[in-house]
């Protein structure tokens, strides 16, 4: 029997995103799929599953991006594959909001704005806080709510937000947004126990 690997799905890819996520995975001990990065997403679901079976660290993070295509665009069929694979355990995702051309939206547990504060309503790309509690505005979160996932965390665009979560900065919102579904998943608790245990 296989091991489920453990991660944290979010659904943006750009440069700036990359590398916020990349700093946040090493500060939380746990591997961002780099190869994961693209905009829009380059790798297919079944490319990225084996690359996170080989990861090293857990939690793993994986960036998916339709860059506003119109519909469920390369991003999000990867994102189903990835979250509905019997070797993956989804920890949470963070739905990233964007200013998009078209009424892609999904529901969130969640938001943590731009001042690091959490908030029910949605945030837009900037986190602000918008005028609807417990939905986010983004271009690849279509799909969100068909899968069965412990939290959705909504949040601005990745590394930017007028440069409060710049990767310079030490990316402050994404990393609260990955502590939140690593303490709300038990993921958190479980390793300080592991950790004791070897002690």
């Amino acid at each position: 029997m296989s091991i489920r690997r453990r991660v944290i799905l979010i659904t943006d890819g750009d440069e700036y995103a990359k590398r916020a996520i990349e700093h946040v995975a090493r500060d939380v001990g746990g591997q961002c799929i780099t190869q994961s990065q693209g905009n829009p997403s380059v790798l297919t679901g079944a490319e990225l599953v084996k690359l996170i079976i080989k990861a090293e660290k857990e939690p793993v993070l994986i960036m998916f991006d339709d860059s506003g295509l119109v519909g469920e665009g390369a991003g999000e069929k990867a994102l189903k594959y990835v979250a509905t694979h019997k070797d993956v355990e989804v920890l949470g995702i963070i739905a990233v909001a964007a200013k998009t051309h078209q009424a892609e939206w999904t529901r969130i547990d969640v938001s943590i704005d731009r001042d690091g504060e959490l908030t029910p309503y949605g945030v837009d790309k900037h986190g602000i806080p918008e005028l609807e509690i417990g939905r986010l505005n983004g271009d690849t979160v279509y799909c969100l709510d068909e899968l069965d996932v412990p939290i959705i965390v909504g949040i601005g665009d990745v590394g930017k937000m007028a440069r409060r979560d710049h990767y310079e900065r030490g990316a402050p919102i994404t990393k609260k947004a990955v502590e939140l579904i690593l303490e709300r998943s038990g993921f958190r608790d479980e390793r300080e126990r592991t950790s004791m245990a070897d002690t």
